[in-house]
């Protein structure tokens, strides 16, 4: 899962550009990019893409339901769950009790449909209020579907007041620095993916690949797109290169030739057991992939 690409749920034209658009994950969006006068509409034309759609391994498709405060999401899982996505991304999560709450809707959503409970994954958006941004550290055993964090700039810029999210360079403020730091450590606290946010400029293709890099850089391993022109680009760079995957792989099985070693030398460079848990998890994203 490298790319996860945003797509409005009531648009037929845009959801079915989006299966060939590369994306790993196709976000069918019920949220924000949705109307309140089209939110019936979109719940309707979401879950007949679905069904049409159903059993297809790539891209995986995901619903973006309302948040749980909004008084929307339950319709909005009554309309789709029957048509069985792959998953769902819930938007302004504020702690772990949130994906604990989906999970338990989730049961009762996979009992009627007669499929097996914990089928639907989670995804979540942790950071768009300031209390789902203190609270990144609740998602460890919050529920076995959830695979990914993502965090958000836009909404909790609004919560909070800030004028803007980026300073004069382009470059994110503290607030929302913290926010994507606190968004790793809390993806890998849960041992799920890291998700960075979308970057909202979509035809500056430079200043995107800048941004992939640095989030890969720093334990990202995916980023949400908000148009079809960005997912070669994402992918592009979360692909781990056939250098990095033959380096991890030699890593690997050094210290798989000698379990009970602490520090295993390669080529001149000395490798530790943190070494080795990095090498691990690039394998597991190419085999995931």
């Amino acid at each position: 899962m490298r790319s996860l690409l945003f797509v409005p749920g009531d648009s037929e034209k845009k959801l079915e550009k989006g299966l060939t658009s590369g994306a790993d994950v196709l976000l069918i969006d019920l949220e924000d990019s949705v109307s309140a006068e089209r939110k019936d509409a979109a719940r309707q034309i979401a879950a007949e893409f679905l069904r049409a759609n159903q059993g297809q391994k790539s891209p995986r498709l995901f619903v973006r339901i309302n948040d749980l405060a909004s008084g929307l999401a339950d319709a909005d899982l009554d309309a789709v769950m029957p048509a069985l996505p792959h998953g769902i991304l819930l938007p302004k999560s504020n702690s772990g009790k949130d994906v604990t709450r989906l999970s338990a809707k989730l049961n009762v959503h996979e009992a009627h449909a007669d499929v097996a409970e914990g089928t639907t994954q989670i995804l979540a958006i942790i950071t768009e209020t300031a209390l789902g941004t203190l609270s990144t550290a609740t998602y460890p055993d919050a529920s076995s579907r959830l695979i990914g964090l993502s965090w958000g700039a836009e909404d909790l810029s609004a919560v909070i007041g800030a004028r803007a999210v980026r300073d004069e360079t382009g470059r994110y403020t503290d607030v929302f620095r913290l926010a994507r730091a606190l968004t790793i450590l809390g993806a890998s606290a849960a041992d799920v993916a890291a998700i960075d946010t979308v970057y909202i400029n979509y035809k500056d293709d430079a200043g995107l690949a800048r941004e992939c890099a640095e989030a890969e850089r720093d334990g990202f391993t995916a980023k949400l797109a908000i148009h079809p022109a960005q997912v070669p680009v994402i992918n592009a760079v979360f692909t781990p290169s056939a250098d990095a995957v033959h380096h991890a792989q030699k890593i690997i099985d050094a210290f798989a030739s000698d379990p009970s070693s602490g520090v295993i030398g390669i080529d001149g460079q000395m490798f530790d057991r943190p070494h080795l848990r990095r090498a691990e998890r690039l394998i597991g994203r190419v085999r995931g992939s």
